[in-house]
């Protein structure tokens, strides 16, 4: 093996015990606080033929006497290293944030911001491009903070019924937040809406030649995990191309093994004709 290939070999060792996840990917673990709660995850390279984009952060993590489940999709655009360097630095910033456990919506807020900015100060070394994010705190198995910028989407199973916990940013819904900002939506014959003629969102990580009319703002929500609670999905674009909220819900909801259900929804997305990068974390509470 030659250097590289040894660093890029440590490098997934290391991911794999944390729970974060790049390529074509599984995993599952369960909660030390609730034995119920268990998550699985998995990834499918699209058909594009540059490198893998999405990348996922799965786990639980222990904080003093509390137990945080984090779980996130990241979908690079033009890029790889800006997703990968979310799932190193995103929670982490969240978690360093004083008021967090007072006022964790202000506090992820904060913390997308500051990350927005370390990720556009080392634009050198990071590339350009950028990269959507939806993020996912369960805290001590009884509520969960939701946070997304761009079109990777969080939505929860309560009672058999799908309800999203994240806002899809499309250029056409936030047109007159970008015009303020002296960009423009384009809207050419057969293609989708888009900033500047170039971002197909209006809200993501990086992106530095377009950052003065995108936002990394995220949209967050907070819910909470009752009996009525069965799972939670979050999955990158690839899958919500080709699939409703309530159809992802239905195709999985009889589906007991976190991990499987995952695997199941990114390869009916793949037998819908999807061709992007797919990511699927899915979370279950019963």
């Amino acid at each position: 093996m030659t250097g590289k290939e040894v660093l890029h070999k440590m490098k997934e060792t290391v991911k794999e015990k944390v729970g974060l996840g790049s390529s074509a990917d599984s995993g599952k673990g369960k909660s030390k606080m609730s034995k119920q709660i268990t998550h699985g995850f998995h990834l499918l390279k699209g058909k594009a033929l540059h490198e893998m984009e999405d990348y996922v952060v799965a786990k639980f993590k222990e904080v003093d006497d509390n137990e945080l489940g984090l779980f996130a999709i990241f979908d690079g655009h033009l890029t790889h290293e800006i997703p990968d360097y979310l799932c190193s630095h995103l929670f982490d910033n969240i978690l360093k944030e004083p008021n967090f456990w007072q006022e964790p919506e202000k506090a992820i807020k904060k913390a997308y911001y500051i990350t927005d900015t370390k990720i556009l100060d080392k634009a050198t070394d990071l590339g350009k491009g950028g990269s959507t994010a939806v993020t996912a705190i369960l805290i001590n198995c009884q509520k969960l903070v939701v946070a997304n910028v761009g079109d990777s989407r969080a939505v929860i199973c309560k009672s058999g019924v799908a309800k999203p916990l994240s806002v899809d940013h499309e250029p056409n819904m936030e047109k007159d937040e970008v015009e303020s900002r002296g960009g423009f939506v384009s809207n050419f014959p057969g293609d989708v809406p888009r900033v500047d003629g170039q971002l197909a969102v209006t809200r993501a990580f990086g992106d530095k030649s377009l950052k003065m009319h995108l936002s990394s703002e995220p949209y967050v929500t907070m819910e909470v995990v009752d009996d009525d609670a069965e799972f939670l999905i979050l999955a990158s674009d690839g899958l919500w191309k080709v699939m409703s909220n309530q159809e992802a819900v239905d195709s999985v909801k009889g589906i007991k093994d976190a991990k499987s259900a995952a695997k199941r929804l990114a390869e009916e997305a793949v037998a819908r004709k999807s061709s992007d990068d797919i990511s699927v974390v899915v979370v279950r509470f019963q």
